[in-house]
C-alpha cells in the first residue's frame, strides 16, 4: 500500500485522517497514516499551541498535519461580541424556540458558554498557521480551498506542504496556480463543507485536468480499503478520510459525544443532509430533529459565515451536553452507513490495509 506521496511524507500508508480529535489524529499517525488535526474550533491560539505540543509528544516522531479554515469572503472581522450584534433577533428567537420544542435543556450555571467558532475569520486562521509553524507538522491543509498566497509562501518557507480541498476542476487548477502542493478532490458524499459532484466522477476529472502538476488525494465517501484501492487505481495518491473516524474509540475518550456516536451507528447512508445551517456555507450533516427543524417552512434562511456559527454555537453546546441521539448537530458524510462499531484507530487502520490488499488481489486476478 504505497504511493509516491506517502513515501515522500515517510508514512506507511496513504491514509490522511481529518479529525477534530487530537487523540484520533495522533493514533492514526502512530498507526502509519497521517493524522490531520482540525484547528477551526480553537479561538484561542494558546489552546491550539497546547494541543500541538501534545501532538508533538504523542506521535512517536512521525508526521502529522493541521487543517485550517480560510474562507475567501467573510462579512467582516471582529470579536464574537461585535459580530453577534449583526445577528437578527428573529434568528435568535427561532433557535431558542427549536431548542425548547426539542427538550434541549439550558446550560448549567457552571458551564462556560461557547462563544462560537471564530476560526472562520482570516485573522484567527492566520494565528492557527502561525502557531502550527512553531511545532512540527509537515502539512497545512485548508478546508475551504486555496489559502492566501502569502500563507502558502509562509508555509513553504518553513518546509511544509500545503493542501487544499477542491470540489471542481476549476478550483483544483486555481489551487495549483496559487502554489498549492496537494489537491484534495472532495466529492459531494463527504461530510462538512462539500460540493455536489460525486467522488467517482470528480477524482479522475481533476487528475486529468491537473495532468501531473500536483498529486491528488481523494475524499468523500471513503471509509474502507476497497475504496482506497479504487481511488488509487484512478490515479489518486491516497485517501483523505473524515467521517470514518467519528466512531473511533479514541474520539469519545477525547471528549467526543457518545450520543453522537450512537446516532452515527444507527444511521444509514441516506441519513445526511446538505445545508448551510452549521456554518453559513453548504455542509453535509447528520440528519436529526435539529436539521429537520431548520428545513421546516417557518425556518429562517441561514446567515452567512461566520454569523451562522455564532448564532448556533451555544445551541450546539446545549445539544452536545443533552446527549440525545435524536438531536445531533454534527457534520458527517454518507460513509456513516458503513460504520459498524466503536473501534480503536489501530484496528480500523489494520482493517483498511487488509481490505486494500484483498481488493488489489482481486484486480490482479481479473487480469488473467
Amino acid at each position: 500500500m504505497k504511493t509516491a506521496l506517502a513515501e515522500e511524507f515517510g508514512i506507511a500508508y496513504p491514509i490522511f485522517a481529518f479529525t477534530p480529535s487530537k487523540y484520533v489524529a495522533a493514533a492514526v499517525t502512530r498507526a502509519g497514516g497521517m493524522g490531520v488535526l482540525g484547528a477551526v474550533r480553537y479561538n484561542d491560539p494558546a489552546e491550539l499551541d497546547e494541543v500541538l505540543t501534545w501532538m508533538d509528544a504523542n506521535t512517536d516522531g512521525k508526521p502529522y498535519g493541521v487543517d485550517v479554515v480560510m474562507p475567501n469572503k467573510v462579512p467582516t472581522e471582529g470579536s464574537s461580541m461585535d459580530l453577534g450584534a449583526m445577528i437578527p433577533e428573529e434568528h435568535k428567537a427561532f433557535v431558542n424556540r427549536v431548542l425548547d420544542d426539542l427538550g434541549v435543556p439550558p446550560l448549567g450555571d457552571d458551564a462556560g458558554k461557547n462563544a462560537g467558532v471564530l476560526g472562520w475569520l482570516h485573522s484567527v486562521a492566520q494565528s492557527h498557521v502561525d502557531v502550527a509553524l512553531k511545532h512540527r507538522p509537515v502539512l497545512i491543509a485548508n478546508a475551504l480551498g486555496s489559502p492566501p498566497v502569502e500563507v502558502i509562501e509562509q508555509s513553504h518557507a518553513a518546509g511544509l506542504k500545503v493542501a487544499a480541498l477542491a470540489g471542481s476542476t476549476k478550483h483544483a487548477l486555481a489551487h495549483v496556480e496559487n502554489g498549492v502542493d496537494i489537491v484534495i478532490a472532495q466529492g459531494g458524499e463527504a461530510g462538512g463543507h462539500t460540493g455536489e459532484v460525486a467522488t467517482m466522477v470528480l477524482v479522475p476529472e481533476i487528475i486529468r485536468a491537473l495532468d501531473g502538476r500536483a498529486p491528488v488525494l481523494a475524499a468523500g465517501g471513503l471509509g474502507d480499503g476497497t475504496q482506497v484501492a479504487a481511488v488509487v487505481g484512478m490515479g489518486a495518491q491516497g485517501a483523505w478520510m473524515g467521517s470514518r473516524w467519528l466512531t473511533a474509540a479514541e474520539y469519545a475518550e477525547d471528549g467526543g459525544s457518545r450520543a453522537m456516536q450512537k446516532a452515527l451507528l444507527a444511521a444509514t447512508s441516506r441519513d445526511t443532509v446538505r445545508s448551510r445551517i452549521y456554518s453559513g456555507k453548504p455542509a453535509r450533516l447528520l440528519k436529526s430533529k435539529w436539521t429537520d427543524a431548520w428545513a421546516a417552512d417557518d425556518a429562517p434562511d441561514a446567515l452567512p459565515m461566520p454569523l451562522q456559527n455564532l448564532l448556533v454555537a451555544e445551541a450546539h453546546q446545549r445539544i452536545s451536553e443533552a446527549q440525545d441521539p435524536e438531536v445531533v448537530a454534527m457534520p458527517a458524510g454518507q460513509i456513516i452507513g458503513s460504520l459498524d462499531g466503536i473501534v480503536p484507530v489501530a484496528d480500523t487502520m489494520a482493517q483498511i490495509v487488509a481490505e486494500y490488499e484483498a481488493a488489489v488481489e482481486r484486480l490482479r486476478a481479473s487480469l488473467g
